[in-house]
């Protein structure tokens, strides 16, 4: 991992879980973990990012040569292929959505946020070590590298999650990895992660000033207060455990579940937790102050794609995708903390012709995107009730994972590259 990984190796100290409960608190870590930043010209100043063009007496690295490989490649199929025709984003000028070019191709683009202490200010995450930046509310898009990680082991990395809050980030990635940044971005510092932790670190939600929330596969649940020097346990046992536990109690498919949970997204107002298990036939739920997740039935045969909260509050209810292309929604108002409680679904009108709903965001009260496999964007103009197909990405092949909205301004994340940004509807 280059030198990076000699200094926090040799600085880190860290307490192992001990067998009796894995999910002790994480170790106290040493002041001296390094800063990730490089001295530039200028001594006194430092930073840990840099944009890849980089010093032109520095040479091509191997990542510009790989994008812009990858880049004039894909300009040549295009023209053998569409001959003279216009960029697809281009191909209709009253669509809701129009494409972002200029991205790093090939890579899959799992998340994005923007910094609530300056709203123009944005970040997005993805495969093959994907880090971009942009200070013009998501109109150009810069990419940035770690320069203390060597560029042959930054672009094997998939940064999956990145949180922001005034002016404090996150960054959660495979292999494991997690980063922190105080300035808004400007360096960032590598908390070390312990290889003892009941499953893979999946998530990470930047909740106030030096704290954080995380999350791992198995359903652990960490909190910070410290920039990451201690982490704090707030459920005592593993999902599989509390569902081995509890198998008595009717959720189908818990009975000696081995699995991990996906999905997972947090109430940014309640704190509460919503997760999928790893097979789709059941979810679970978890509030702060709880011992354990709560496992609740799906309602259904078919097996849940992805899950989340109603305009992202646990109040309003849960939406709900199954294989096949189905959504549903739920009643507001449901109880998180009670098993015994029966989520009320009702299916929501859409033809999505069979494709996968992969998510869903409401960007007021009543209108709400769905995106999903083959480039397929839905609409709703009354709630979520009744869904139109919407043809902005009809031209744009590749599946679309993400749709999330931040105030007026909206986005779609996809495999290939593909970044989505919205214009609005008539």
């Amino acid at each position: 991992m280059g030198k990076i990984t000699s200094v926090i190796v040799a600085c880190m100290t860290m307490l192992v879980a001990s067998p009796a409960s894995a999910f002790m608190p994480f170790a106290a870590r040493p002041s001296c973990t390094t800063k990730m930043s490089a001295a530039t010209e200028d001594s006194s100043s430092s930073s840990s990012i840099s944009s890849s063009s980089g010093n032109s007496d520095a040479g091509v690295s191997r990542r510009d040569l790989v994008t812009s490989t990858t880049v004039a490649a894909a300009a040549l199929s295009a023209v053998s292929v569409m001959g003279a025709s216009a960029q697809p984003a281009a191909a209709a000028s009253n669509a809701a959505w129009e494409q972002v070019t200029d991205l790093p191709m090939g890579a899959t683009l799992y998340d994005m946020d923007f910094d609530s202490k300056d709203p123009n200010h944005g970040w997005i995450v993805g495969s093959k070590g994907t880090f971009l930046e942009t200070t013009d509310a998501g109109k150009t898009w810069v990419p940035r590298s770690f320069v203390d990680l060597d560029p042959d082991e930054e672009v094997t990395y998939r940064f999956e999650r990145v949180s922001f809050k005034d002016g404090e980030g996150w960054i959660i990635g495979k292999p494991p990895i997690l980063l922190h940044t105080q300035d808004s971005g400007k360096s960032w510092e590598r908390i070390p992660l312990s290889p003892k932790l009941p499953g893979e670190p999946s998530t990470v939600f930047a909740t106030g000033p030096n704290s954080a929330e995380m999350t791992t596969s198995t359903g652990a649940v960490y909190k910070t207060t410290n920039a990451g020097r201690n982490w704090k346990a707030q459920v005592k046992e593993t999902i599989d455990a509390t569902l081995n536990r509890i198998s008595a109690s009717g959720v189908q498919g818990a009975s000696y579940f081995t699995g991990s949970i996906i999905s997972v997204v947090r109430d940014d107002i309640t704190g509460a937790y919503l997760a999928v298990s790893s097979r789709g036939n059941f979810f679970l739920t978890w509030v702060p102050g709880d011992d354990f997740w709560v496992p609740h039935n799906r309602g259904t045969s078919r097996r849940i794609q992805n899950m989340g909260f109603v305009k992202g509050d646990s109040s309003q209810g849960v939406w709900m995708s199954l294989n096949g292309g189905l959504l549903q929604v739920s009643e507001p108002a449901q109880d998180l903390s009670s098993s015994e409680d029966k989520f009320n679904f009702a299916d929501s009108k859409i033809r999505s012709g069979g494709y996968g709903i992969l998510d869903v965001c409401w960007k007021d009260d009543q209108e709400v995107w769905a995106v999903g496999g083959g480039g397929s964007m839905f609409v709703s103009k009354d709630g979520g009730k009744t869904f139109t197909f919407n043809k902005s990405a009809d031209n744009i092949p590749g599946n679309l994972y993400k749709v999330k909205f931040f105030g007026d301004k909206g986005f779609v994340l996809g495999s290939e590259g593909i970044l989505l940004r919205y214009k609005g509807i008539a």
